[in-house]
């Protein structure tokens, strides 16, 4: 197919390669789109020329992971072509999907209108099949047992492949799991008779549609959808892969399908999003064009050159090398501090900094962690400044369910008459109180003006209900006397763990309750650093022996309450890495970059798991329009220990040529004396000596030469000392041209360095 004849003025809105990427319709097409590289104009305006092309909307499937996305999508198709914009295939996976199985579920043995099955129906269903089998609760875990039969799903295994995989009956024999094939093989019967789908079935039974092929139904889909289009493909999944597939190759030849995507950008294996999926492409379809989406229009020059010089570490990846028009900019700042607690507020200090010297407003700023519970010590210093700030995707520290559980715990443990807090925890966990008992409970203590408390030993009760609030009791009496005689970070641990609020979350052994399980830690560095610090914050002198449970509670509810409605206001956005994707500000800080954190320490004994940190990083840097602030600190506090860190490798990866200045750090202050933030000063190694090396007579050594301890030649720096290599091929160099002899790092990849004895 040409492309038409006719003035076509929304073409002549693209760069040369991304009109190339949208005039290309025939044959599998593959658009490698680099950050703020036109990625959703690409997308959109290749189906509005299709739609301009003669293709019928109805012959185009666009498969997006939003429906925010697919709308628009729509939106700005339907400012080129009209309203057959709305016409086109365009949604998530799920949401097409079942569009289709409406019509042909019933050669599935499923009826046409089955019920989709949420979340909290999906739970019930296990938790049922659980329960009839005799199967200990504790064990067989909800919420883990629900992530085992998706997973299964989405890696197309079937009860009875399951149970035939070693692998994972030994996995699930090792988590004293042994039946969970069993309750897959019910859970799965038990839908099917109540004519149900769950979200994994959507993908699975679509699988099942195209492959088993009954009535030659692929070939009528693979007719109807002659144009495919799917964005975001770094994210997909092995099983929406190879159902791409069914619907792109139709007998034996690719049909005209058009991947738009980032592998340096995967970053949802979590999910079970494979990078395999983009890298494999062309393997699977050979006679594919590519064309890489390089200019970057959203950051600046030296935004660009750290972002292009951290992935080239990475081994696995589709070449390319972004690159913008934009003037230089500002130079990469990196904020290093002694403690976390240094860091938030310095942070906060650059912040009002950049407000007043810039102009910027508050919701041109964003601060990016790589976990949620990071946030808490941001967020204080932000309260303290009366900067507004709104928790991007999320909830406020404080306001988060598992924080609030154990401040009720703590609240109680303190003030047993706290009726709001006995009401929250009194079944949580889950202890066998129902609510007409807390109902009878509330109506005894308003009819005899007391406290719920004080009624719990004269309410009528089963002898079931008695037995578990007579448990519950002893739990708060316990914790009652822990926190009179105990600091407040001992009293904290020892009611988290007579809560019982960790091991339930254990328990469920799930990306999601780990995250609730990271912030409930915070809550406890929290606690620990306000028993141990000597000055709490500007203004604030208390005696050690006056950090009690009772007073850092009081320090929180002053800190919590304020007005949470942030809506339609000036708000700088917290937000995890994760969650910043797709999103771009003027100016971004990206925190907590040290080893163990940033990378995490999950991904430091596996390769593949240190490349989707570094293309974690890569994504945060990316978000930042014309100001990129990088910080960390020596030291934090993590589950109550205080921990020293090195630096984030990801930091030394940025040359200095594109770093502003680094942070003089001051020691601490001794008690009562106000903290001092240290000053900008320029690097000493910014600025080398003219240097007379005449270019026809260097002849730089291979990498494989370059060793320890040689004297070595660089164009621009002269003659150095190598005075170490590090296993990711990163010299440290010491120069004589620079001021007091100061070192370098430089990759011997790019280095072109000649040995000179």
């Amino acid at each position: 197919m040409h492309e038409l004849d006719v003035q076509k003025s929304y073409l002549d809105e693209l760069n040369d390669i991304q009109k190339q990427a949208v005039t290309t319709l025939d044959g599998p097409v593959m658009v490698i789109a680099g950050p703020g590289s036109g990625k959703t104009r690409v997308l959109t305006y290749r189906i509005a020329h299709l739609l301009k092309s003669g293709v019928p909307p109805y012959q185009i499937l666009a498969l997006t992971f939003t429906n925010k996305a697919a709308s628009e999508m729509k939106s700005r198709i339907e400012k080129v072509v009209g309203p057959d914009a709305f016409k086109v295939w365009a949604g998530t996976f799920h949401s097409l999907f079942a569009r289709i199985l409406r019509v042909e579920a019933h050669r599935l043995g499923y009826p046409n209108d089955f019920s989709i099955y949420d979340t909290d129906d999906t739970k019930s269903v296990i938790k049922e099949v659980i329960k009839t089998m005799g199967l200990d609760t504790k064990t067989y875990n909800v919420g883990a047992i629900k992530s085992r039969i998706s997973s299964a799903k989405s890696n197309l295994i079937t009860p009875k492949m399951y149970v035939a995989n070693e692998e994972l009956m030994e996995h699930d024999r090792m988590n004293r799991r042994h039946m969970t094939h069993k309750i897959y093989e019910k859970y799965v019967a038990k839908c099917q008779r109540a004519g149900a789908m769950d979200f994994d079935d959507l993908l699975l039974q679509m699988f099942r549609l195209l492959y088993q092929n009954p009535d030659n139904i692929r070939a009528k889909y693979q007719q109807q959808f002659r144009y495919i289009m799917v964005d975001e493909f770094q994210d997909t999944n092995f099983l929406q892969y190879e159902i791409l597939k069914l619907f792109a190759i139709y007998q034996g030849s690719p049909q005209n399908v058009c991947i738009v995507g980032d592998d340096a950008q995967s970053i949802y294996s979590f999910r079970g999003a494979t990078i395999e999926n983009i890298l494999q492409f062309e393997h699977d379809f050979p006679e594919v064009q590519t064309f890489k989406l390089e200019q970057n229009y959203r950051s600046t020059s030296h935004i660009v050159e750290a972002a292009n010089q951290v992935i080239t570490y990475n081994k696995r990846q589709i070449q390319k090398k972004i690159w913008t028009d934009k003037i230089e900019g500002n130079k990469i700042k990196i904020i290093k501090a002694m403690s976390d607690t240094e860091e938030g507020k310095r942070v906060a200090d650059s912040i009002v900094e950049q407000k007043n010297r810039f102009n910027l407003s508050n919701s041109n700023i964003a601060i990016l962690y790589r976990t949620n519970a990071q946030s808490r010590v941001f967020e204080e210093h932000l309260r303290r400044y009366n900067i507004p700030y709104r928790i991007y995707g999320g909830q406020s520290f404080y306001q988060r369910k598992e924080i609030r559980d154990v401040i009720a715990y703590l609240r109680l443990s303190i003030n047993s008459k706290d009726d709001e807090a006995l009401k929250r925890v009194i079944n949580y966990p889950k202890r066998g109180v129902g609510q007409t008992t807390v109902n009878n409970l509330i109506q005894l203590a308003n009819d005899n003006e007391l406290s719920m408390w004080q009624c719990l030993s004269t309410i009528e009760l089963s002898a079931r209900a008695r037995k578990s609030i007579g448990s519950f009791v002893e739990i708060i009496k316990k914790c009652r006397a822990k926190a009179e005689t105990a600091d407040a970070y001992e009293a904290a641990v020892f009611i988290v763990k007579q809560s019982g609020i960790v091991d339930l979350l254990k328990s469920e052994n799930s990306f999601e309750a780990q995250n609730r399980i990271d912030n409930i830690n915070a809550l406890l560095d929290g606690v620990q650093q306000f028993t141990e610090d000597d000055v709490l914050d500007e203004g604030e002198d208390i005696d050690k022996q006056e950090r009690t449970l009772s007073h850092f509670l009081q320090t929180i509810s002053l800190m919590t309450d304020q007005d949470e409605d942030t809506e339609n206001k000036d708000t700088v956005t917290l937000l995890s890495v994760h969650a910043a994707k797709g999103l771009e500000f003027k100016s971004v800080f990206v925190v907590g970059l040290e080893e163990n954190l940033f990378p995490s320490y999950m991904s430091l004994s596996d390769p593949e798991q240190l490349d989707e940190e570094r293309r974690l990083f890569y994504v945060a840097i990316t978000r930042a329009e014309e100001y990129l602030c990088l910080s960390f600190a020596n030291s934090r506090y993590q589950y109550g220990q205080m921990r020293f860190n090195d630096p984030s490798r990801f930091v030394e990866e940025i040359s200095d040529d594109n770093i502003e200045a680094s942070m003089t750090i001051k020691k601490k202050a001794s008690f009562g004396e106000p903290k001092i933030l240290g000053n900008f000063k320029p690097l000493k190694s910014a600025t080398p000596k003219k240097l007379a090396i005449d270019p026809k007579d260097f002849k730089p050594n291979s990498i494989s030469e370059i060793k320890e301890g040689q004297h070595v030649l660089h164009m621009k720096f002269g003659r150095g000392e190598v005075l170490s290599i590090d296993e990711r091929k990163v010299a440290t160099i010491r120069f004589e041209s620079l001021t007091d002899n100061a070192e370098k790092r430089i990759m011997l990849e790019y280095a072109r360095l000649q040995i000179v004895d």
